[in-house]
C-alpha cells in the first residue's frame, strides 16, 4: 500500500496491511479517536446540516418561489400570533 492510497482512506478506517502490532494498535487508536470526535463534534455537525438544510431551500425557491413565499408568511404569521399571544398574557 502506497502513501497515496492511505490518504484516501476515511481517517476512521485502520489502513490494511499493519504488521507492527505497535503500529497496529496507534493506527487503531487513531481511527477510534478520529471516529469518536467525528461523531462528538456538534459544532460542525449543527454547520453542515444548516448548510444542507439551506442549500435544501435555495433548490426549492429556483424550483418552486410560491412554496417559499407561503412558507416564510406562514412563519412569520405563526410568530406573530405567538407574541401577540404572550404580550396579551403578560398585560392582563
Amino acid at each position: 500500500m502506497t502513501s497515496t492510497d492511505r490518504e484516501k482512506l476515511p481517517s476512521t478506517v485502520v489502513p490494511p496491511g499493519l504488521t507492527d502490532p505497535v503500529e497496529s494498535a496507534r493506527a487503531e487508536l487513531k481511527a477510534a479517536l478520529a471516529a469518536i470526535e467525528k461523531r462528538a463534534n456538534i459544532p460542525r455537525r449543527v454547520e453542515k446540516s444548516l448548510a444542507r438544510g439551506a442549500e435544501r431551500l435555495r433548490r426549492t425557491n429556483e424550483e418552486n418561489p410560491a412554496l417559499v413565499i407561503v412558507g416564510v408568511l406562514g412563519a412569520a404569521a405563526a410568530i406573530g400570533g405567538a407574541v401577540w399571544l404572550i404580550v396579551r398574557g403578560l398585560s392582563k
